[in-house]
């Protein structure tokens, strides 16, 4: 009895500790770093034969490709060996051949090359310049070449090449007159088929064969878009695409370019719009629909290619399975597999045996840390839109009147959902609920909600957030006084933005990238981007004949009425925010006694990139809103 009681006790004292111990684990403050790892593999690509995978991984402090063998291991192999330049990107042309480009950054001069796998022999395939090119879908080899526009001769337009896997000089296949924004080819390596933009209006051409003239079959306005996916099998003038011509979402259709008219709906999703996923090049034909609703989901028309993805999704229950690559069968698959709250990994998936394999962990740091799931939340705005958002809570149990960071997404026109967030789940982990959302002028919930965000930089878009905080503030979620705005290039124009005209809302405000003046954004778009000026008058406003509203909602001409604490992070490398109207900005706020933490880094740009000025900034994020929330 007496040794059935010591054995009592020493099991009650184990679950004390253990329930210490986990509730330890949920509260601890995990290292900055831990947040930001990058994968040391990355790129996964299989050869279209399904024996290879080729990945880019580090040697020497540069991205070089890496060769795995599924068949035999032993051949498994470092393919490149820069040692002064990253790899950039890479794609396979043949079973035995990629084609990859290396240069010091993404915005130097080009440099393409094709390397044989077994001789391990690269070929450039054009003369390194200063230009841009543009791959055509789907990076297809036609015999002994491939297909690509260049900006070699006008840097506002693209024109039409075959380029050589040998080497030879490209071929001109096209001269683009300048409004051309985009080439399809058929199956046989043919352009039949083109996309041409003002920004105002976007029309469909076709031509028969590449010997007679584009002819204009459809023009659409700014806010309609046909979007090409593929060649219905066995058609050259039958596309598949997603439209939105005369409704709401964009939906999946059956389009004939001959004709200029849509010959059947395919499918359609009353809440969102469709993804551009799905179109098997190999098959051609319709695998599957997505749409993201909160979580990514798939209609499947291809009923093997479903079984095949079911067996699969069932070893990785109640996670999201992105398909990142295929081999020409579908017989081998590259998919990363994440959660809300892991960072997942990229696995090889063997159809015939169902086997996975783990190619990379994304961040093998947190694949054991506590870390707060995203909740899906909807709100009214002021004239009655719905908005949709997420709320990830801190790891305590406290649901009242918590510090709150408003992160506000980049774009406008993109959208946040249900995913892995490494920033998320920084600041939820320090304590602070995070609220994202999807204000108007966010992407995937049709038309009238993008266009209800043009225009509305500084008006309604603004708005939309601060219905949102305050709606959660009537609900008691929210502590009014402890309310933050933080966000990176437009989401930093937001910060900024609060900052300037809502200080008496806002706590603090951080802005990685903001734009301060409108003025110069619009003037800094670059020459090979011109295409969608037109568009962007649109969207923003044009500043030669609504100078007076971009000057009222451009942040560094009213610099003086920012009353609270602000964080303002720059790159010098960033073309859309003048380092002078940033340090003009400052410069104000210093003036003015307004605390203000800038940090400014020369090498970099839009968004930090180097793991030292990554971590180095969010320790500083942290550091600032313990000071502030």
């Amino acid at each position: 009895m007496y040794r059935f009681l010591l054995w009592g006790f020493a099991l009650g004292l184990l679950a004390i500790v253990i329930a210490c111990r986990d509730k330890q684990s949920a509260d601890q403050l995990i290292p900055v770093e831990d947040f930001f790892v990058k994968p040391e593999k990355s790129n996964f690509r299989i050869s279209p034969d399904g024996k290879r995978i080729a990945y880019l991984g580090i040697d020497d402090h540069c991205r070089n490709i890496f060769i795995l063998d599924l068949g035999d291991k032993a051949k498994s192999k470092q393919l490149t060996y820069q040692s002064d330049m990253n790899v950039q990107y890479f794609f396979w042309a043949s079973d035995s051949a990629l084609v990859y480009s290396n240069s010091h950054s993404p915005s130097d001069s080009l440099r393409i090359f094709s390397i044989s796998i077994n001789s391990e022999q690269s070929i450039p395939l054009m003369p390194v310049k200063k230009a841009r090119l543009r791959w055509l879908q789907s990076q297809k080899l036609y015999g002994s070449f491939l297909l690509a526009s260049l900006n070699d001769r006008d840097s506002t337009a693209f024109d039409l090449y075959k380029v050589f896997l040998d080497g030879r000089s490209p071929q001109l296949v096209t001269r683009n007159p300048g409004n051309i924004l985009n080439w399809f080819p058929s199956p046989d390596g043919k352009v039949r088929l083109a996309m041409t933009s003002d920004s105002v209006q976007e029309s469909i051409l076709y031509r028969p064969t590449e010997d007679t003239p584009f002819k204009r079959v459809y023009t659409t306005d700014y806010q309609t878009l046909i979007q090409p996916l593929g060649f219905v099998k066995k058609e050259k003038n039958i596309i598949y695409a997603l439209s939105n011509d005369g409704r709401d979402k964009l939906s999946l259709v059956e389009y004939n370019i001959e004709s200029g008219k849509e010959e059947r709906l395919l499918y359609s999703n009353g809440e969102v719009d469709l993804e551009s996923q799905g179109y098997s090049d190999n098959l051609q034909e319709m695998v599957f629909a997505q749409y993201t609703a909160d979580k990514p989901k798939k209609l499947f028309f291809n009923k093997v290619f479903q079984r095949h993805f079911e067996t699969l999704a069932a070893q990785f229950e109640n996670q999201s399975i992105d398909i990142l690559d295929t081999d020409s069968s579908l017989n081998h698959w590259i998919v990363k597999i994440s959660t809300d709250v892991n960072a997942g990994g990229v696995y090889h998936y063997d159809v015939k045996t169902q086997k996975t394999q783990l190619l990379a962990e994304m961040n093998p740091k947190l694949a054991k840390a506590a870390l707060s799931p995203k909740q899906s939340m909807s709100y009214q705005s002021r004239d009655g839109l719905t908005i949709h958002g997420y709320l990830t809570y801190p790891r305590s149990k406290a649901r009242k009147d918590l510090p709150v960071v408003v992160l506000v997404h980049d774009g406008p026109n993109r959208r946040e959902s249900v995913d892995f967030d490494a920033e998320v789940q920084f600041l939820a982990n320090r304590g602070y609920l995070v609220f994202q959302l999807n204000y108007r002028g966010s992407v995937g919930y049709g038309k009238q909600f993008w266009t209800a965000g043009f225009k509305e930089w500084g008006g309604k878009i603004q708005s939309d957030i601060i219905d949102g905080v305050t709606t959660l503030i009537h609900q008691g979620v929210v502590d009014k006084k402890r309310v933050a705005i933080m966000g990176t290039g437009f989401g930093g124009y937001s910060a900024l933005h609060a900052a300037t005209y809502n200080s008496s809302f806002y706590r603090c405000a951080i802005s990685m990238s903001g734009y301060t003046n409108l003025f110069t954004y619009i003037r800094e778009i670059p020459p090979h981007q011109q295409q969608y000026l037109r568009l962007v008058y649109n969207i923003i406003g044009n500043p030669s004949k609504e100078y007076e509203m971009f000057k009222a909602i451009s942040p560094v001409f009213h610099a003086d009425r920012v009353k609270i604490p602000v964080m303002f992070a720059q790159g010098g490398n960033d073309r859309y925010s003048s380092l002078t109207d940033a340090n003009q900005f400052v410069q104000k706020l210093k003036n003015n006694n307004v605390p203000i933490k800038y940090i400014y880094k020369e090498e970099e740009g839009r968004r930090f990139k180097s793991d030292e000025n990554v971590i180095s900034y969010y320790q500083e994020v942290a550091s600032f809103l313990s000071k502030y929330l």
